[in-house]
């Protein structure tokens, strides 16, 4: 116990930071009172204690209370404006990590004069705003945002401490990542639509990361001169948290944050419509979980990309269970085989088992001497998984790459993309790779190429940038389906279309048309995730609506009305 008091000596000589001052907190909001904790005197405490006074104390459990959430907030603020980084660090829950990257706010990102000001707490989280310098050589610009931090109970002792993750940092940052200032790695890229006319985010908020990885690509190549800016370092564990690093996933690209000097732009050509790149932006607007891609059939360019949460290119690089609009791919793959034929009757009961799992369809629904034209159409689980016994455990797997181009991580169209993965499996989990579950993975550009595969008969590689402005090799498929299968394919896609479950969203979409609806279970989720595939003329399109249930009701409308906008 001497030690204890000794520290509570050592913190009545310690004379608190003034607010107000440059070396303080600014603090308002609830239950934050007008003082500022002693930067790193907690931490002399914590050190100080033995292993066998810390097991003899009682651990501390429950709901945090409102006072231990400010008090670890300021005390965790104040460490970090007054340049403590030690103590700040001892302020969170993963001490190393922090200490790391707090570090390197002010080493690398030349971060200075920083103020922290603390907003009105909610539960365990605390808002704070940050204002500050940053300086280079002869450059300087101000620096302000927005972010946050949590306080948990520590593992082991349930002390209150921050949530240690690099967005506490910057909310740009991703665990993993870094803040730097120094001279651009990658001249400014000044990108243009297919008409000539200039790429922003501030018109397409959507391209904000797609503008990104135009840079990170050809930012070298494009002919500019790097500035000076203060920018997001990627790390190599950086993805979107649900997946999108598995299996060859895209690298997303570095950020620029704020420039203390112009570089020089070179100038860079890309495939996207103007207008439809516009109408992608509407549909997405104010749907955080949605993305869709549209795509010229016949030749693979990306006309339009959109997202509705802006952070992630989730078009691109999502790593999503597509459901049901799988089944374009798993119904290729039957109907070469002959295990299944368009107007043949096929089994859809209510239940089927393999390996050991018992599947089911929507609702239990079942279709009693039905064809497969109607399985397909009504989106029947059972008509796919009963024909799991014979197939073997690569079957999907080869159909994938081999037809579709997907799968083989080597797709380059002008940005990072995730390619597909579609995995061999056996037993259970290969019955459920048919239906789009399983360990299969897609995005909204992997699924519109699916549909534009049917559509034109054969695998493009989708691109963004013509492979005539760096001369580089788009990916191919190894083959293309028998012009019996193809028709029968485009078959079930239109009847789908016309009467099946895609054909609330098709309506009004005219031509020649095919769909296919989906919904994928994602564990921790109430609603699945809804997908729709769609072709119109040279035209195809896909989207997705994380947690937002039926493809047809969510994904459908937003595909329809992109295959409207093309005329």
């Amino acid at each position: 116990m001497g030690s204890r008091r000794g520290a509570a000596a050592e913190r009545r000589r310690t004379k608190p930071a003034v607010i107000g001052s440059v070396a303080a907190v600014v603090v308002a909001g609830a239950g934050f009172g007008a003082y500022a904790m002693y930067g790193g005197g907690a931490d002399g405490e914590d050190s100080a204690r033995t292993k066998s006074a810390a097991a003899a104390e009682k651990v501390k459990s429950g709901p945090l209370t409102a006072a231990e959430v400010t008090s670890t907030a300021q005390r965790f603020l104040t460490a970090w404006q007054q340049g403590d980084v030690a103590g700040a660090a001892a302020a969170t829950d993963d001490a190393e990590a922090a200490k790391a990257l707090l570090t390197g706010y002010a080493k690398d990102a030349r971060v200075k004069d920083a103020t922290f000001t603390a907003g009105t707490p909610a539960g365990e989280k605390v808002p704070f705003s940050v204002k500050a310098t940053v300086a280079y050589e002869k450059a300087a610009e101000p620096l302000a945002y927005d972010s946050a931090l949590t306080v948990v109970r520590r593992d082991g002792d349930g002390e209150p401490r921050v949530d240690w993750h690099a967005a506490v940092v910057h909310p740009e940052l991703r665990d993993g990542d870094k803040l730097v200032t120094g001279k651009a790695g990658d001249p400014p890229v000044k990108a243009l639509d297919r008409d000539g006319a200039e790429l922003t985010a501030a018109k397409y908020p959507s391209l904000g990361t797609v503008l990104d990885g135009l840079r990170d690509k050809y930012g070298k190549k494009a002919g500019g001169t790097p500035g000076v800016e203060l920018r997001v370092v990627r790390g190599k564990s950086t993805g979107d948290g649900k997946g999108a690093k598995e299996s060859g996933a895209g690298e997303v690209a570095d950020k620029t944050l704020l420039e203390l000097s112009k570089g020089t732009p070179g100038t860079l050509k890309t495939t996207l419509d103007p207008a439809l790149q516009a109408a992608a932006e509407k549909q997405v607007d104010g749907k955080k979980g949605a993305s869709v891609v549209l795509l010229r059939a016949s030749t693979g360019e990306v006309l339009a990309v959109a997202n509705g949460g802006h952070g992630f290119n989730t078009a691109f690089l999502g790593s999503l269970a597509p459901g049901s609009t799988m089944k374009v791919v798993t119904a290729s793959m039957l109907l070469e085989k002959d295990l299944a034929s368009v107007n043949e009757k096929h089994p859809c009961p209510k239940y089927f088992e393999y390996g050991g799992w018992k599947f089911q369809n929507d609702d239990k629904f079942e279709i009693k001497d039905g064809t497969f034209k109607a399985s397909f159409a009504r989106s029947c689980n059972t008509a796919f998984i009963s024909q799991a016994p014979e197939l073997k455990d690569d079957d999907l797997t080869r159909q994938a790459k081999e037809v579709f181009g997907l799968s083989m991580n080597n797709w380059s169209v002008g940005v990072s993309t995730f390619d597909g993965r579609v995995p061999v499996q056996s037993k259970a989990q290969m019955a459920a790779s048919l239906i789009g579950q399983g360990g299969v993975r897609m995005n909204p550009l992997n699924m519109a190429s699916i549909s534009a595969t049917v559509k034109s008969g054969s695998f493009h590689q989708p691109y963004l940038v013509a492979p005539s402005v760096d001369g580089r090799a788009l990916a191919t498929a190894s083959r293309t389906m028998s012009g019996e299968t193809l028709g029968a394919l485009r078959e079930l896609m239109s009847y789908t279309a016309a009467y099946g479950t895609a054909a609330e969203a098709m309506t009004g979409v005219s031509g020649d048309v095919g769909a296919k609806t989906g919904s994928a279970e994602v564990d921790g989720q109430e609603k699945p995730n809804g997908w729709f595939t769609a072709y119109r003329g040279d035209l195809a399109a896909a989207g997705v609506v994380q947690q937002g249930g039926h493809g047809g009701d969510t994904a459908g409308p937003i595909v329809a009305a992109l295959l409207k906008a093309g005329g």
